[in-house]
C-alpha cells in the first residue's frame, strides 16, 4: 500500500528523526548517570546508598530505550507496507 497523502509519506522521515533526537537524549542521560556516579563514588545500582537522581536517569534512559525499539518496529513495518519504487 502506497501513502495515500503528503503527511503519511513524511512519517518516516519523521520517526527517523524522532529516533535520532532519543538516541541523543539517551546520551546525554548516560553522561548525566555516569557523572552522578562519580560525584557519589558508587556506581553499584544495587548499592542502597547509590544516588536517587541516577536511579531515576536511568529508568528515564531505559524508557526512552523502549521507546526507541518501538519507534524502530513501527518504521520497519511500515517500509515493508510500503515498497519504495524502483
Amino acid at each position: 500500500m502506497q501513502p495515500t497523502s503528503r503527511f503519511e509519506a513524511t512519517i518516516p522521515k519523521q520517526l527517523h528523526a524522532l529516533i535520532s533526537d532519543l538516541r541523543s537524549r539517551m546520551q546525554m542521560i548516560d553522561a548525566d548517570i555516569l557523572e552522578e556516579e562519580r560525584r557519589a563514588g558508587i556506581s553499584d545500582p544495587n548499592n542502597l546508598a547509590y544516588p536517587m537522581l541516577a536511579q531515576n536517569l536511568r529508568a528515564r534512559r531505559d524508557n526512552i530505550r523502549v521507546s526507541i525499539a518501538i519507534l524502530e518496529s513501527q518504521l520497519e513495518k511500515r517500509s515493508t507496507e510500503w515498497p519504495r519504487a524502483a
